[in-house]
């Protein structure tokens, strides 16, 4: 505990309560990027491939396959994918969907503005620590009248722009962990929507049989074009 409270005065010393901040914001955010990365991983955020090929076999009316690929599937889209697949379709199953998918998404999503404020935050806190250090360091000066040490205006001024290096070591990493977790979530909610949309709107439609349970390949049928006496076109029925 000695130890501990020995290296809190010593920050305090060196770099004042700006920089002790700044340390206990750092360990904060290095937690919580590390708690993101945990629930990506236990999400399976960008590992779809059963997924994908879950949406490739209905898109090409193999509503077997689609199942059978959707059940390998641990990713956190394959409740939602499953209830578009297997539901009667209409306009209120398509809000329900994206609500389920949206919900999911804010989940994955919390925690990213704690990340975009302490990026934008902590360069500014270095900032005022450095403004503060130079009013200080100035004052001192003032202090010594006419005795004046250039090597205590020199040791306050880099003390001052110690709290500056700390809150850009701070902020960028930040930055960077929060651009890259955003791109994946853009990534997600691109592959969610071509998703939904090939299971309301397959290339080729299935057509179940209500007797018997069996699943065919809806085709258009084509019309014989025959010309009548009159020289226009009759179509046979």
């Amino acid at each position: 505990m000695s130890l501990i409270r020995d290296a809190v005065m010593r920050v305090l010393d060196l770099g004042g309560p700006v920089v002790l901040l700044l340390l206990a914001v750092s360990v904060l955010t290095v937690a919580l990027v590390l708690y993101k990365l945990w629930q990506y991983q236990a999400a399976r955020v960008g590992r779809h491939r059963q997924l994908a090929a879950a949406v490739a076999a209905w898109d090409q009316g193999q509503q077997a396959q689609a199942l059978q690929a959707l059940d390998q599937s641990r990713s956190y889209l394959g409740p939602v994918l499953r209830l578009a697949l297997t539901q009667a379709q209409d306009a209120d199953l398509s809000a329900r969907i994206d609500a389920e998918a949206e919900d999911r998404f804010a989940r994955l999503e919390r925690g990213l503005g704690a990340l975009d404020m302490v990026a934008q935050l902590a360069p500014l806190m270095g900032l005022f620590g450095t403004v503060i250090g130079m009013i200080e360091a100035f004052q001192k000066l003032q202090s010594a009248g006419s005795s004046v040490d250039p090597s205590l205006l020199a040791g306050g001024i880099w003390v001052a722009l110690l709290t500056t290096a700390a809150g850009l070591a701070v902020a960028m990493p930040t930055s960077l962990v929060l651009s890259w977790l955003t791109a994946r979530m853009q990534r997600e909610r691109v592959f969610a929507n071509h998703a939904f949309r090939v299971a309301f709107a397959p290339r080729v439609s299935l057509a179940t049989d209500t007797g018997t349970g069996t699943v065919g390949v809806t085709q258009q049928a084509s019309v014989p074009v025959q010309p009548d006496q009159g020289g226009s076109l009759a179509h046979a029925v």
